[in-house]
């Protein structure tokens, strides 16, 4: 090999970024590959670097022998010993092959389309090995091109696919930005490696945080649970190891400078930040703020919890659409269920009047309805809320049995609510009836003494007289001045 093949050989390896002897082994197979359509047997073809001049050699090993019958593997004694003078009979020699020489041009154009070949698998295998590994890393490229919304991200060493379904919804790529995503998933294809990236993923956020905040970083501050509705509003759970530190304070910085730094990477996404808490009661509150909360009912069996918060503040607790709830829900892993007092209140109260003894229902009697009530069952209402497997624990009772029971309390809790939803009704149209009779006039309505009239006349103020007095008085002022002007010109 020469010295600028060498060298066009390190050139391959720095630009692909793998490495030399990759880069010769690849050659090798080529030309083993060119050696194969002329001889018949291959076994024998192997290949020497030789680091003092550069070369790649090519060699044939042949077996010695008097008679060749087969010159592909064999060598007669006589050319072996011109090779090497102390060959004998059954010997090995090594003979190098001019393989530009042997295989001609087409066999050499040949073998630098299988090295190109090799060289772009070799490419591939390693950018599939160095982003493999980085599947959920944070990482940053520059647009480079756009395809029906897609947006093709190049990474410097190779290239990733942003898909429009990971995008946040309403925001713009153009050729030349650069974007942040989360690596999610890195595919082989025929075509090479496929790395998938995302900005809708929720640890995309924890990524984000993670750059912007030392401590969550530094694993003083963790982030717990996050629920997201990409391009709305977030919700982050954090929780601190360390009292001293504040973790929603941390997270938001000084006038906000952190939070509002992966705000603007999220394409200004809403970002609520909670205080964790192991007290789902706690943390639900936490969750749903700035709502006031009333009151909180758990049912841990069914991780249901009903919360109650102020008539005026349901809306606010329920958020757009139902998004905070929602995102609620998500956060601390609790079906919720929002309601206001007034709702909650009138729950209870009609709880209370529906409320019949199990002993009520069709076929239970004195015997059942007891061990019913020592399994804390002893109404109607719990027994339809009651599971197969609760009830077969009980004993004397099978599974048939328990899904009858099940079923026909399921009926009588229908029939019931029935009838009290047409009770209301019935009194909600009474209560309207009498509030139209009450403006109209009726005999009682009718006054019997008149004194108890007003009349137009008593509406009307009456009309006061004028007073003279004032201008008497200035009349008889008037007079006197000019009694006393008189007497003193007289004087």
């Amino acid at each position: 090999m020469a010295f600028d093949m060498l060298e066009a050989m390190t050139m391959i390896a720095r630009e692909k970024n793998i490495e030399l002897e990759a880069v010769i082994e690849t050659l090798e197979a080529s030309l083993l590959a060119a050696a194969k359509k002329k001889y018949a047997n291959t076994d024998n073809i192997s290949f020497k670097f030789d680091r003092k001049t550069n070369e790649l050699l090519m060699m044939a090993t042949k077996r010695v022998t008097n008679e060749v019958n087969e010159p592909d593997v064999e060598i007669s004694i006589e050319e072996a010993r011109e090779i090497d003078s102390s060959a004998d009979l059954g010997d090995e020699v090594d003979i190098y092959i001019d393989y530009e020489a042997e295989f001609g041009r087409n066999a050499i154009a040949s073998a630098k389309q299988i090295l190109v070949q090799k060289v772009r698998e070799k490419e591939r295998d390693r950018i599939y090995d160095e982003y493999i590994d980085k599947i959920g890393t944070l990482i940053a490229g520059v647009v480079q091109q756009i395809d029906k919304g897609n947006v093709i991200v190049n990474l410097g060493r190779g290239e990733s696919l942003l898909p429009l379904k990971e995008q946040i919804p309403r925001e713009k790529f153009r050729q030349g930005d650069r974007v942040r995503a989360l690596i999610i998933d890195v595919q082989k294809a025929s075509r090479g490696p496929q790395i998938i990236l995302s900005r809708v993923n929720n640890e995309f956020v924890r990524a984000l945080f993670a750059l912007e905040v030392p401590e969550i970083f530094e694993k003083v501050i963790e982030i717990r649970t996050i629920a997201r509705e990409p391009g709305e509003r977030t919700k982050v759970a954090v929780y601190s190891s360390d009292e001293r530190i504040d973790p929603v304070g941390a997270c938001v910085g000084i006038k906000g400078v952190r939070v509002q730094s992966i705000v603007r990477e999220l394409n200004n996404e809403r970002i609520d930040i909670v205080p964790y808490s192991s007290n789902p009661e706690v943390f639900v509150t936490r969750a749903l703020a700035p709502a006031n909360v009333v009151t909180i009912e758990l049912n841990e069996a069914e991780q249901k919890m009903t919360v109650v918060v102020e008539e005026d503040k349901l809306s606010l607790a329920i958020g757009r659409s139902g998004q905070n709830a929602r995102l609620a829900s998500k956060l601390t892993g609790w079906k919720v269920n929002i309601m206001s007092d007034v709702e909650y209140d009138n729950s209870k109260h009609m709880e209370a009047e529906l409320l019949a003894p199990v002993g009520q229902l069709e076929g239970v009697g004195p015997k059942l309805e007891e061990r019913l009530s020592q399994a804390d069952i002893s109404t109607v209402q719990k027994l339809a809320e009651s599971s197969i497997e609760t009830l077969t624990k009980i004993e004397g009772l099978g599974q048939k049995t328990a899904e009858a029971l099940i079923e026909r309390s399921k009926e009588m809790v229908e029939i019931l609510e029935e009838e009290y939803r047409k009770k209301k009704e019935a009194e909600r149209a009474a209560l309207k009836e009498a509030g139209k009779d009450k403006d109209k006039l009726s005999v009682g309505d009718v006054f019997e003494d008149d004194d108890d009239y007003v009349t137009e006349e008593d509406d009307i103020p009456k009309a006061e007289e004028p007073e003279v007095v004032e201008e008497e008085e200035n009349e008889k002022k008037e007079e006197q001045g000019k009694t006393e002007e008189d007497s003193d010109e007289k004087v």
